[in-house]
C-alpha cells in the first residue's frame, strides 16, 4: 500500500473512535463565551484539548490565560529544515436558546444520519478534531515518531467574544509564535461535492445605537402625538441604511473598496451556483443585496451591513402601553479589501449624528479595538500544497476558489507575526453555526483530515527535495 493509501486506512478505521467519539467528549463541555456562569467550562475546555495533544505526542503543551478565557498553545518542532506551520483556531461557543434545538440538546451530542449534532461540533472544535485525527493518521501512516514538518498550535479561548484578548497573548508570545505560515481553521467549504479553498475573509465592525425619546416610559394615552418616539426614529434610521440598489448608505462607505479584479471574478464565477440550492442550505427566504454583483461576490467581495438585535417597549411579557423611552439596535458591518475599521467607525459617526431627527437623544458605542480587518491570502507554496492536498483528501479533480462571509483574526495574526494566512475549513452552510442544531458532516471532517495529512507530507517531501 502506498503511505495515501495507508492514510485513508488509518482514517476508516480510527475515525468513529478517535473522531466521532472523542469530538463528542470534547462537545459535553459547554464552554460558551462570554457567559460568566460557564467561565470554569472553558478551563475544563483547554485541559480537554491539552490532554489530546499530549496523547498524541506534542513535546510541549502548555495553558496561556487570556483576559476572559485560556488559549492553549502546543509545539511539536523536530524536523530540521522543514516549514513551521502554526494552526489558529477556538475552543469557545456561541451561547444556545435551548427551547430552539430539535435533534439534542446543544451539549449532549448525538451522532445521526452521518451528522454530529452539538454546539461546537462543527464551530469550530470539529476543525480542531480534524487537525488531531490528521496529524495521528500522518505518523502511522508513514511509521513516524515525529511530523514531517515543524507544527504549532494557537487555540484561543475568546474568539466567539471577538478576541479582546488575542493580540495581547500574541505580542506576549511572539517569539514562539514564529512560523513560515498559519493554517487558519475557523472557515467553511463551498459545497460537499465541490470543496473550495478559501483565500479571503471580510472584516467585521460592530456597532450599538441606542435612540432616547422621553425621559422615562409614559403612558401612550396621555401623550400619544406629541412625544418623541425612539422606535420610529431608530425604524426610520434602520430604513435609510441602503438605498434602492441596496448600496450602504454611509458617506465615503465605498471609497476604500478594493474593485474585483478580473481573476477574482472568474473564479467564483467557476463555482456551481444554483439559487434553489442555496435558498435550502443557508436557510434563507430569498437572495437580495446589492445590484450589479452575483450572489457569491456579494458574500465575499462585496461589504454588508446586517441588523442583528433590536428591542423596543415590552417584546416579552405584558403590554404597558407605553411610549418607551429608548429603542436601541446592534449592527454588524462585513468590511472588505481596501476598507479601515477606524474609517468605517467615523462613516458611521458623521452618518448618525447627521441622520438622527432633532427632539431625540442618543448614544452610539463602535468597538474599534475589537473589531476584525479583512484579509486576503497571497500566492505563495504552502497555498498552493494545500489546494492540492485538497483534491487529493476529497477526491476530486477540481478545487475551487471561494471567500469567507464572516470574519476572524486573520489580518492580526499576519500583521503582528509578519506571515501569510492559509485558510482551511470544513464547516458548511447548512452545518448552523451559531444557531439551533448545529452539526458536522462526519464524512467532511474525515475528508479534511486526509487533506491535512496529505498536507504535511507535500510540505515535508518538498522541503527534503530542496538543497
Amino acid at each position: 500500500m502506498t503511505v495515501d493509501e495507508d492514510v485513508r486506512g488509518y482514517l476508516e478505521a480510527n475515525a468513529a473512535d478517535l473522531l466521532v467519539d472523542r469530538l463528542a467528549e470534547w462537545v459535553r463541555i459547554p464552554s460558551v463565551a462570554g457567559v460568566p456562569e460557564r467561565k470554569h467550562h472553558l478551563m475544563r475546555s483547554a485541559n480537554w484539548l491539552a490532554g489530546e495533544l499530549r496523547s498524541i505526542g506534542f513535546p510541549v503543551t502548555e495553558i496561556w490565560e487570556g483576559p476572559d478565557s485560556p488559549a492553549v498553545f502546543a509545539e511539536w518542532s523536530g524536523a530540521a529544515d522543514a516549514p513551521t506551520i502554526l494552526i489558529y483556531s477556538h475552543h469557545d461557543v456561541r451561547a444556545v436558546k435551548e427551547e430552539n434545538w430539535k435533534q439534542t440538546s446543544a451539549f449532549e451530542p448525538v451522532f445521526r444520519d452521518g451528522r454530529l449534532y452539538g454546539r461546537g461540533s462543527s464551530d469550530a472544535k470539529g476543525q480542531v478534531m480534524a487537525h488531531l485525527l490528521a496529524l495521528r493518521a500522518h505518523l502511522a501512516a508513514a511509521g513516524r515518531t515525529e511530523p514531517a514538518v515543524n507544527l504549532k498550535f494557537i487555540v484561543e479561548g475568546e474568539e466567539e467574544a471577538g478576541s479582546p484578548g488575542l493580540k495581547e497573548l500574541i505580542e506576549a508570545n511572539r517569539q514562539r509564535l514564529q512560523a513560515d505560515a498559519v493554517i487558519f481553521s475557523d472557515t467553511l467549504l463551498w459545497q460537499a461535492g465541490h470543496p473550495a479553498l478559501c483565500t479571503s475573509v471580510r472584516g467585521m465592525t460592530g456597532v450599538h445605537l441606542e435612540i432616547y425619546g422621553p425621559l422615562t416610559d409614559i403612558h401612550s394615552g396621555a401623550v400619544s402625538g406629541t412625544a418623541p418616539n425612539p422606535a420610529l426614529e431608530l425604524g426610520r434610521l434602520l430604513g435609510q441604511l441602503h438605498d434602492e440598489k441596496g448600496r450602504i448608505t454611509f458617506p465615503g462607505f465605498y471609497d476604500d473598496v478594493e474593485e474585483m479584479s478580473q481573476r477574482r471574478r472568474e473564479e467564483l464565477a467557476a463555482l456551481p451556483f444554483d439559487a434553489q440550492d442555496w435558498l435550502e442550505r443557508s436557510h434563507t427566504r430569498s437572495i437580495l443585496g446589492e445590484e450589479g454583483y452575483t450572489p457569491l461576490e456579494r458574500l465575499w467581495e462585496r461589504p454588508a451591513l446586517e441588523v442583528v438585535a433590536m428591542a423596543a417597549g415590552d417584546p416579552v411579557g405584558a403590554k404597558r402601553a407605553a411610549v418607551p423611552s429608548m429603542a436601541a439596535a446592534d449592527l454588524s458591518i462585513r468590511t472588505v479589501a481596501g476598507q479601515k475599521a477606524e474609517a468605517v467607525a467615523d462613516q458611521v459617526r458623521r452618518w448618525v449624528r447627521d441622520t438622527v431627527s432633532d427632539g431625540y437623544a442618543y448614544e452610539l458605542s463602535i468597538d474599534t479595538e475589537t473589531a476584525q480587518e479583512p484579509y486576503r491570502t497571497p500566492d505563495g507554496r504552502v497555498l498552493d500544497a494545500l489546494a492540492a492536498a485538497m483534491a487529493k483528501g476529497f477526491q476530486t479533480r477540481d478545487v475551487g476558489r471561494m471567500g469567507n462571509a464572516g470574519g476572524g483574526p486573520a489580518e492580526l495574526l499576519s500583521s503582528v507575526l509578519n506571515i501569510p494566512v492559509i485558510f482551511f475549513g470544513t464547516g458548511l452552510v447548512e452545518d448552523n453555526w451559531h444557531d439551533s442544531d448545529e452539526s458536522a458532516r462526519v464524512d467532511i471532517l474525515k475528508a479534511g483530515a486526509a487533506t491535512l495529512a496529505f498536507l504535511w507530507d507535500e510540505l515535508g517531501r518538498q522541503s527534503a527535495a530542496t538543497p
